[in-house]
């Protein structure tokens, strides 16, 4: 009897052990997809703040989705730019029915709609980390890398430091060559379509040639990369993409990166592929400055692989980067330093392919300060790019109309008061600048109109509110690159209006989709007409 009894014993702790993990998933479980929506909810609820209805585990996502699946087909008139009502249908809906601040539900978690320009400053303006990145998620991760745009803290500080330096105006000025170098391929590449059959003429969808053409720049400005190099983590970048936006607008069960999917197991090969084209990049540049015994370079990866020389450990030191933390960084800037800004420019054309008026203006600005001609010596330099006052206007309203990024998130990482709301810690607020950027009562009642004049007296004095621009956010996690995008984006344009005039193809469908950045969901075509 003994013995039987000791045999069993084992068992019994075994089984209660399995029941008290159970029972601890079990409650845990209840109370975050339960019990702590519906105190929330509550707590919102008494303040006034409304919006969706929670529904378990999906939260407000299936309604958000059907909005979005109701939309897909439509197609706006090519004069029309509210873009909200394809773009983010669910948050004109909710914001036309809850007001301006109100919460939905991002599977669990509380999202708290801030529409309301002074609550967003002060988010944006925090600089106490009470209002940190939220997770991205490994397919985010894989595609953009865990640097700048997601750090926060002390290596949020210490990452910019390093990185600071290379977006210097000085050195930008001495970028604008290669910018303008490898436009003019891009620019001959049409001259000779256009030239073909003699009629001086050719339709080109340049969305697609806009996105090689800032790669090919990212690759020489940021990291002295050949063509190849750099088109072969474009490329691998491309279908990260598609595969971060399909994880967005899904509801993601914990621990589902981990299953080997067909889609997970993808992710992790383009993500080793990437990273293995990195190293190999950053391997020849060191291999370089060993040999010749000078410095890595004064581009964003020379002055990385300067600081991280300087602690031969990798220890992350004041001014160093580890060598992981240097690969994450050539991710974020490869990705957001070509998709940006071929946006930025693909939108710019189609707004002065429909606005002919403003593509003469442009034109005559750009003879004026830049000269005439495609000759090498009449290269845009940054002195002549500086004066284009008239262009800075037209980009500045392009990125108000068609920003890249629709919709910011923030983490509020503590209780917090937000303009009189009381934020519990864990919720996300959400701005949406799409909407932002067509408020009447901040940008006048022609918000909805293309009008680069109201840019006339500078940025800050545009609307309503000095910082209501916020496609380059705002405060110290303002991009680091927005002088970069704007430099490259004024050569490109420079070169294409001296060699070109361009309109809209009849073929052109207008419907912006948000594929992570905002970008024409049937691409750009053009037809370009080769001036004398």
């Amino acid at each position: 009897m003994a013995t039987v009894e000791s045999s069993t014993a084992p068992g019994v702790a075994v089984a209660a052990a399995v029941v008290l993990v159970v029972l601890t998933w079990l409650w845990t479980a209840l109370v975050q997809l339960v019990w702590r929506p519906y105190a929330v909810a509550r707590a919102f609820g008494r303040q006034r703040i409304r919006g969706p209805a929670y529904r378990l585990f999906v939260g407000s996502d299936g309604e958000a989705n059907a909005m979005r699946a109701a939309t897909r087909g439509d197609v706006l008139d090519r004069r029309c730019h509210d873009i909200v009502p394809r773009v983010m249908p669910h948050y004109r809906a909710w914001m036309s029915r809850y007001g301006k601040v109100f919460v939905s539900w991002s599977g669990a978690t509380p999202a708290l709609c801030v529409g309301d320009y002074a609550m967003v400053k002060q988010i944006l303006s925090d600089r106490t980390g009470l209002y940190g990145k939220p997770e991205p998620g490994p397919s985010i991760l894989a595609l953009i890398g865990n640097g700048l745009i997601f750090i926060g803290g002390d290596d949020w500080a210490r990452h910019r430091r390093v990185v600071h330096p290379a977006f210097a105006m000085d050195k930008l000025k001495m970028m604008a060559k290669t910018m303008a170098d490898c436009a003019r391929e891009v620019i001959r590449e049409w001259e000779a379509r256009a030239t073909a059959d003699g009629e001086r003429r050719v339709q080109v969808e340049v969305g697609g040639q806009l996105q090689e053409l800032t790669a090919d720049v990212i690759s020489h400005t940021a990291f002295g990369s050949s063509y190849r190099e750099g088109k072969e983590v474009f490329v691998a970048q491309r279908e990260l993409q598609s595969i971060a936006f399909s994880a967005i607008n899904s509801t993601r069960f914990p621990g589902s990166q981990y299953i080997p999917t067909k889609t997970n197991l993808r992710r992790r090969h383009l993500a080793k592929k990437v990273r293995g084209t990195l190293m190999a990049i950053i391997r020849e540049r060191q291999a370089a400055a060993a040999k010749e015994d000078s410095g890595h370079g004064n581009d964003l990866l020379g002055l990385m692989l300067e600081a991280n020389a300087t602690d031969a450990c990798g220890s992350g030191g004041e001014n160093s980067m580890t060598m992981d933390e240097i690969v994450d960084e050539c991710k974020t800037f490869f990705f957001a330093g070509h998709d940006t800004t071929s946006h930025l420019l693909t939108w710019a054309m189609f707004l002065l392919g429909t606005h002919p008026e403003w593509q003469h203006r442009l034109r005559e600005e750009v003879l004026r300060e830049c000269g005439g001609g495609g000759d090498t010596e009449a290269l845009p330099n940054g002195d002549a790019l500086n004066k284009l006052k008239l262009m800075t206007m037209v980009l500045y309203e392009t990125l108000r109309l068609y920003g890249p990024v629709s919709l910011m998130a923030r983490t509020a990482t503590a209780d917090a008061e937000l303009g009189g709301v009381r934020v519990p810690k864990g919720t996300m607020t959400m701005i949406p600048m799409a909407i932002l950027h067509r408020d009447a009562d901040v940008w006048g009642a022609g918000a909805g109109e293309f009008d680069p004049l109201r840019f006339r007296g500078g940025v800050n004095k545009a609307a309503a509110h000095a910082g209501a621009l916020l496609a380059f956010s705002l405060g110290q996690r303002s991009c680091i690159g927005q002088d970069f995008a704007m430099m490259e984006a004024k050569t490109t344009l420079a070169m294409i209006l001296r060699r070109f005039a361009f309109e809209v193809s009849p073929e052109y469908v207008h419907a912006p989709l948000d594929y992570l950045t905002l970008q024409p969901q049937c691409g750009l075509p053009i037809i370009l007409k080769l001036l004398d």
